[in-house]
């Protein structure tokens, strides 16, 4: 069993950077690949990003891809979503997710354990 816990988000104007925090109560990175989604209001949850340690890949959203990056500290079993030039568009709920794979990020395959969400505000 993994608890994972998300924080940083708020609320930030258009153009503005925010660094959400991925906590896991355990070390799993050897083991699991790392997901960051989002859901925004009357919308499906989508990957935005996605990290497989074991073999250093990485995805990301087409939308986010130069603005959003990943990375992580193994010593507090964190994972960082650092989010620059925020849109409006990229308000909504974002969620931590770990499993065994990904399928191009897609939060209906691959992830069995899944944090609370911490919320992104992003006025224009």
């Amino acid at each position: 069993e993994v608890q994972l816990v998300e924080s940083g988000g708020g609320l930030v104007q258009a153009g503005g950077s925010l660094r959400l925090s991925c906590t896991a109560s355990r070390f799993i990175f050897d083991d699991y690949v790392i997901g960051w989604f989002r859901q925004a209001p009357g919308k499906e949850r989508e990957g935005v990003s996605c990290i497989n340690f074991s073999d250093g890949t990485t995805y990301f959203l087409h939308s986010v891809e130069g603005r959003f990056t990943t990375s992580s500290d193994n010593a507090k079993n964190t994972v960082y979503l650092h989010m620059n030039s925020l849109e409006p568009d990229d308000t909504a709920v974002y969620y931590c997710a770990a499993g065994s794979y990904h399928e191009l990020c897609s939060p209906y395959y691959g992830m069995d354990y899944w944090g609370k969400g911490t919320l992104v505000t992003v006025s224009s």
